[in-house]
């Protein structure tokens, strides 16, 4: 006898092969984890998040909602999301939750195709002031992009711009101009001046703490929309000063939109939040938003949801979802505000410490996880010190500063503490960090005069002024301060050997203080940091 299952042919498993067979890369990552990680937009998650996006959820297609769903066999997905949802929305006090979101800048887009209309207007930080590319930042006024125009008023620069990806992304402000900013009075005469229908609280750079509840008023007597994009900060437990948008998302009666994939606020109507910085979970997004009554009854539940899905995305990725769940219970725990605490402590003494050192931090210090250094005052942009940051194991990323004419040749770079913080570094352990950024800094002022020499035919450089022939007319060309572009930059340390020896001892002192401490997501204990 028979049994149907004799009749099919045995599972063939697929061939087990290596990723490092594909590409180097992943050993390189590995590796470079003997270096420091500086990126405040970065971290290590744990394993226990590892094993939840590697799992068997992955293998599920969810269109649509718990109730709602396009494809069968959806009981589990459905069963575990009103769960996740309910831990969210005691976590955040917020009345409702989107957890599908793919990342934060989409999450971003589909909270503005859910609350405005084309061409309502949205304001947010200019990206040189620490705002985000999400938030409706310009680099181009090419003929594709019409409407660009900037409008100066009250010692402040306001821009109306159009893109083609995002249309209804209107007016864009300058909060203020120099390095120190006090954008109170600012904020308000603008919001009244354009009349915004969403205003953004939050920033991709910006070191300190924004005063939801000012902000507040601003678009209540505007009519307004306040949104938060919170990427970096959504776990980090902060007293409320600073930027005033409680206040004057009241008055104007705008929504207020918290976007803190950078810190979270109980002011705004709704919330945007990567899920991979500060939180420590996988690479994800959520949308908070409130639902019940204002003045009027609040309508964005369904608006949000239906932007999300079927509006800008399809199904949800189960893996992340159940990847965040894990990352959420482990933020709900007292190790985790411990390490959140000591992420702040830490960013305050490394921020004291290159004050020291005689930099210029932007807004004069930080009160949260990250600092945006100046280095105008150095002589030397953030691309050419970037990159030595990078061949000397140290991670950190050029970032525009205020007063910057483009966002290809930044003035400043951008630190946090959050990774190395994971990995166990204390205060003192950054300081030391401190002396390695110094000593990056004054080795890229070193390779920016150095002489470049090379030989090659003149007339292929003699219309370049950063170049000249050799008074003995041997054929040596001679480049004046390594040239003007960053692969001048480049080429002088290729060119060196003094350079290159300089380099690779800057390098082995970095990865023996770093091989110090563990490396988080290979161990079995990933919460907890040193002592």
């Amino acid at each position: 006898m028979k049994f149907l299952g004799q009749h099919i042919a045995p599972a063939v498993p697929l061939p087990v092969v290596s990723l490092q067979n594909i590409t180097p890369a992943p050993t390189r990552l590995v590796s470079s984890l003997k270096g420091l990680e500086l990126i405040p937009s970065e971290n290590f998650t744990s394993v226990s998040v590892m094993q939840a996006v590697g799992s068997v959820m992955t293998n599920k297609y969810s269109e649509g909602y718990p109730g709602a769903r396009y494809y069968g066999g959806n009981d589990l997905p459905s069963s575990s999301c009103p769960n996740l949802i309910s831990e969210l929305t005691v976590f955040l006090m917020f009345v409702a939750v989107n957890v599908q979101p793919l990342s934060g800048s989409p999450a971003n887009f589909q909270v503005y195709t859910a609350l405005l209309r084309p061409h309502e207007r949205i304001m947010a930080l200019d990206l040189p002031h620490g705002g985000h590319l999400s938030h409706g930042y310009q680099v181009t006024s090419s003929s594709s992009l019409p409407c660009f125009s900037r409008i100066p008023t009250a010692g402040l620069d306001l821009r109306l711009s159009y893109t083609a990806a995002t249309a209804i992304f209107l007016t864009e402000i300058f909060l203020t101009r120099g390095s120190n900013p006090s954008p109170s009075m600012q904020l308000e005469r603008s919001a009244a001046l354009f009349r915004p229908k969403l205003i953004v609280a939050g920033a991709s750079a910006y070191a300190r703490l924004y005063d939801y509840a000012r902000i507040r008023k601003v678009p209540l007597s505007l009519s307004l929309s306040l949104a938060m994009y919170v990427c970096m900060y959504v776990s980090l437990s902060l007293s409320l000063n600073g930027l005033p948008f409680s206040q004057v998302c009241d008055k104007q009666k705008a929504v207020l939109l918290a976007d803190m994939a950078h810190i979270s606020g109980l002011y705004a109507d709704v919330v945007t939040t990567t899920t991979h910085k500060s939180l420590r979970g996988p690479r994800g997004a959520m949308i908070f938003f409130r639902k019940g009554l204002k003045e009027v009854m609040y309508d964005y539940e369904d608006r949000v949801n239906q932007a999300v899905f079927p509006g800008l995305q399809g199904g949800p990725h189960n893996h992340t979802i159940a990847g965040l769940a894990v990352a959420l219970k482990q933020a709900m725990t007292p190790e985790y505000r411990a390490y959140q605490a000591q992420v702040l402590s830490n960013c305050s003494a490394f921020a004291q410490a290159l004050i020291e050192k005689g930099y210029d931090l932007v807004s004069g210090g930080t009160d949260n996880h990250l600092v945006l250094v100046n280095l105008k005052n150095k002589g030397i942009d953030g691309s050419r010190v970037e990159k030595v940051l990078e061949l000397v194991h140290i991670a950190a990323n050029k970032n525009t500063v205020p007063g910057d004419v483009s966002a290809m040749v930044p003035g400043g770079i951008r630190m946090g503490t959050p990774a190395l913080t994971s990995r166990g570094f204390v205060e003192e352990d950054f300081v030391k960090v401190a002396e390695f950024f110094d000593a990056a800094v004054k080795l890229a002022l070193k390779i920016k005069a150095e002489p470049k020499v090379g030989r090659g035919a003149a007339q292929a450089f003699s219309r370049s002024p950063s170049c000249l022939l050799s008074p003995a007319n041997d054929g040596v060309i001679l480049f004046r301060g390594s040239g003007t572009k960053l692969k001048d930059f480049t080429a002088t340390i290729q060119a060196s050997d003094g350079i290159q020896s300089e380099i690779k001892e800057l390098r082995l002192g970095v990865e023996e203080y770093a091989k110090q401490f563990p490396t988080i997501g290979f161990e079995k204990e990933t919460m907890k940091y040193k002592n």
